[in-house]
């Protein structure tokens, strides 16, 4: 049987079809963001807070709620709502700025992302709107109230959603071609008594002449008969589109310019601005919104009575064509849709569970309406636009100053819509392993992204996040790259070698930035910073160490040494079809070694980063003095030594004589001149295993790992041993700094306390741990077994055990007996409800005691990972 979405992808791939051109690129938050920050200090939260964003244009983006846009977000639809009690209509999310949250930044708000194909053909979204007026100051007020060790005051804790006082507003896209999507709008009364709502299917042209000359001001222009009323929309950029929707109580237009007398106590030009919708509908005055009949924001509006328990659909379609009958063939076009969703997905797992299924389902949805348009260019946000007041001068040499030739014009996977509207390099690599699943090529494209002179710096740095592109994140794009490469190669039965070759011309620059920036004292032992950990340290590790001293990280050594073998083993991919690649898998091997080498090494009088008695790895600190300590936390930064492995198959070794001859004189030589035995098993006429640690320490370290005292959770891994119940302390230069076990919500302002390592469980670091386990079985087969967990005399193989550790991270997501998930946990009864218990979220990280969500609520794209592990579990 064809799959049709498949079909699409492969339309798009050959360029017959530009399936892509719609999607849900339109932003859930424009507002608080660093591009729209002009401010002299970087105060990008108080800069253009959320009540700004209903008056104010943006200048780098759009924003708005289940919201599609074209690839570059020139032409915008979103829905707006109003219940009759709210003091502002409901255009965009709401949420909490770092300072004003007891945990840092969260989205309050309740919304689902149910469906979506690769080619965003069908795609649904959901959005509970309350019946009663939403308590913006409430959650503002208690949350600060609220010291670090308290729970966040959420949404469902203000009691508007009791009694089912809501709506379910269903939006769904269905693409009866490319450039033809027909848009379907569900509001269903969950009360039992009938109540007011109006809805505004929002239009918008993205505001680019404010602040540059165009050739030509898009507009919206009323059209049509009453008895097929539509807009004509002509946008430079885009082209001309047909805006079809059914016959509505009024038409709204005004333009999408900034209400100055709102916004700055300014005098406006004329009264049509992008806050008119806004003020008609609260106060019941449409003279104005209806006085036009074109502009740069348009929407039908609505004003129904709903029953209780009954529904109202509306119906809309946006096409190049000119249609007399828009809607005939409307229900035809999104049932075919949704069957051939439902077989794209069925395909992925069809042995797995119903309820695995529906998790794989809805973690691949997010995913895929986490693709945002992302539009930053530096240089030209330093400088401000010649149309504009130029920013303040302090600005050129503030944030991001140094990152003038970045340029930012693409549709990229976010961390999250709302609360992370920005690319993060490493969260990018692990969005675009599991990506591969669906959309293979979207993947390879993501990550050739950061190798973009217009992304990667001129010295080989690939920037960080938004906030700060000069922080460091862990160099696992290479990673990335052969996860991609193998899931590709199985679905299509093709290696992509072009691709292997872009990324490791690219990333041998990356390569070199990293071996001449972060090995400060040049003996393969790496610093690095934060690498993306936060808070995994006694101190913050992105902002120097104390003393002035400095501080060899075992995370930092054990990427570059996983680096290392990812580099390796592109190289001998490559080799394979191009042998000139066979000299650039012996430079990456000689880098391993000596990485490893350094790691392990005992012929030292200072401080070892082993200790051979706790059997652990641990950061060493260094002070100007010379002095020497090992800082003893049993984290997943010292357990990360493990994830650094390869398997190199005999059959493999033979096809490259150089490269084996290389191995052997390493062997022979480091053995010779008494050097740590990195090698760690390799026979002339066999497998080889490459592992950062030995053997002997290998099994120190998983015994360590799969012990329920410390690292094993009932959920997966935790980031922080248990043992540190009872607080860590060490004095440095005379202060004391401290750590312990945190299995929830950070309690410590380190990094904005928005995200905590010291205890709960991290998707991606559980996935390099899984897929590490697998590497080693895979050279040592069954005989290498252990307990598991620890002192329950049970054993299993490592395959065995990566299995159990997939099912007890899948499991936060599954229900239980009594029908209750585990990230859920604070919010049970509501999601024993009919129409919340088969709505699942996707956490940024997980309770370390009982699976309990934290952080970001719509984090998919990287703990859409789990995903990956349900289908591994079927292989």
């Amino acid at each position: 049987m064809k799959n049709p979405e498949k079909i699409r992808l492969s339309q798009q791939q050959k360029e017959e079809k530009d399936w892509l051109k719609w999607g849900p690129y339109l932003s859930e938050r424009q507002w608080g963001t660093v591009r729209e920050d002009y401010s002299a200090g970087g105060d990008a939260w108080n800069y253009f807070p959320h009540d700004h964003a209903r008056s104010r244009t943006f200048r780098w983006g759009e924003d708005g709620i289940a919201g599609i846009s074209d690839r570059y977000c020139n032409m915008c639809f979103s829905i707006g709502l109003w219940n009759g009690k709210d003091p502002i209509i409901k255009e965009r999310l709401f949420g909490l700025t770092g300072p004003q949250g007891n945990h840092g930044e969260d989205v309050k708000e309740l919304y689902y992302y149910l469906e979506n194909t690769p080619s965003h053909s069908y795609m649904k979204y959901l959005y509970k709107y309350s019946q009663k007026a939403y308590p913006y100051n409430q959650l503002i007020t208690e949350n600060q109230k609220r010291n670090r060790k308290e729970l966040e005051y959420e949404l469902l804790d203000t009691g508007i959603f009791d009694d089912n006082t809501y709506f379910d507003v269903s939006t769904e896209y269905a693409k009866g071609d490319e450039t033809d999507i027909l848009i379907k709008i569900t509001i269903t009364n969950r009360s039992n008594q009938a109540a007011p709502i109006t809805l505004l299917p929002q239009m918008v042209m993205r505001n680019h002449w404010t602040f540059k000359e165009m050739s030509k001001k898009p507009v919206i222009t009323k059209k049509g008969t009453k008895t097929n009323p539509f807009v004509h929309i002509d946008h430079p950029y885009v082209g001309s589109y047909n805006l079809y929707f059914q016959k509505a109580a009024q038409l709204f237009f005004t333009e999408n310019e900034t209400n100055r007398k709102k916004v700055y106590s300014d005098t406006n030009d004329h009264p049509f601005k992008k806050d008119l919708f806004n003020d008609a509908v609260c106060n019941n005055d449409f003279e104005l919104a209806t006085k036009n009949s074109s502009g740069t924001k348009f929407a039908p509006l609505y004003q129904e009575i709903i029953g209780g328990g009954e529904s109202k659909t509306f119906q809309l379609r946006l096409t190049e064509e000119t249609l007399d009958t828009p809607f005939s063939d409307f229900d035809a076009i999104f049932k075919a849709r949704q069957v051939e969703c439902a077989q794209f997905y069925e395909e992925l797992a069809p042995k797995a569970t119903d309820d695995r299924k529906a998790i794989l389902k809805q973690a691949f949805a997010g995913l895929l309406w986490t693709k945002q348009y992302y539009n930053y260019e530096v240089e030209k946000w330093l400088e401000g636009d010649y149309k504009t007041t130029p920013p303040p001068e302090q600005r050129k040499n503030g944030r991001n100053s140094n990152w003038k030739t970045l340029r930012n014009h693409d549709v990229l996977s976010m961390p999250d819509a709302w609360e992370y509207p920005w690319y993060a390099a490493w969260d990018s690599a692990f969005h675009c392993a599991s990506f591969a699943s669906i959309d293979p090529e979207f993947a390879k494209d993501q990550l050739l992204l950061f190798t973009k002179e217009w992304y990667m710096a001129p010295n080989g740095q690939i920037p960080a996040y938004e906030w700060n592109f000069s922080d460091v994140n862990p160099p696992v794009q290479a990673w990335a790259t052969l996860q991609i490469y193998g899931t590709d190669k199985s679905i299509t039965g093709l290696p992509d070698i072009k691709f292997l070759k872009r990324m490791f011309n690219k990333l041998s620059l990356n390569f070199n930035w990293w071996v001449n920036r972060q090995d400060r004292n040049d003996n393969n032992v790496f610093q690095g910073g934060f690498l993306g950990l936060d808070n995994i340290g006694v101190f913050d590790r992105s902002h120097g160490v104390p003393g002035g001293g400095f501080l060899d990280q075992v995370d930092g050594t054990a990427w570059m040494a996983l680096y290392s073998l990812n580099m390796l083993e592109i190289s001998l991919r490559i080799a394979e079809h191009d042998d000139t690649y066979e000299d650039m898998a012996t430079k990456y091997f000689g880098h391993f070694v000596f990485i490893a080498e350094a790691l392990n090494k005992m012929d030292t009088d200072k401080a070892n980063v082993w200790d051979d008695v706790e059997g652990f790895f641990y950061d060493r600190l260094t002070l100007p003095n010379g002095q020497s300590t090992t800082i003893k936390v049993r984290s997943i930064a010292g357990m990360l030594s493990l994830a650094a492995v390869l398997t190199i198959k005999k059959s493999v070794l033979d096809k490259f004589p150089k490269f084996k001859a290389s191995v052997l004189w390493f062997k022979k030589y480091r053995a010779e001149n008494l050097k740590y035995e990195v090698i760690q098993q390799y026979e002339a006429d066999g497998d080889l295993l490459l592992s950062l640690v030995p053997k002997d320490r290998m099994q120190k370290l998983v015994t360590a790992l799969l012990d329920e005292k410390e690292f094993l959770s009932e959920y997966g891994i935790r980031s922080l041993s248990k043992v540190h119940e009872k607080a860590y302390q060490i004095h440095i230069d005379g202060i004391e700094y401290s750590i312990d076990y945190e299995p929830a919500e950070s309690t410590v302002p380190l990094f904005g306390g928005n995200s905590n390592w010291r205890g709960p469980i991290w998707m991606p670091m559980n996935y390099l741990f899984i897929q590490a386990l697998r590497e080693y079985q895979w050279y040592d087969g069954n005989d290498f077994l252990f307990e598991y967990p620890t002192g329950s005399n049970k054993l299993l193989n490592l395959k065995q055990v990566s299995d159990e550790l997939s099912k007890r991270l899948i499991h936060m997501f599954e229900k239980d007996e009594k029908g209750n998930r585990a990230i859920n946990k604070n919010y049970e009864k509501y999601y024993q409800d009919p129409h919340f218990k088969d709505l699942i979220l996707f956490y940024e990280y997980f309770h370390g005691e009982n699976g309990r969500g934290l952080g970001a609520s719509h984090q998919t794209g990287w703990t859409a990972l789990v995903a990956n592990l349900i289908e591994q579990l079927e292989e």
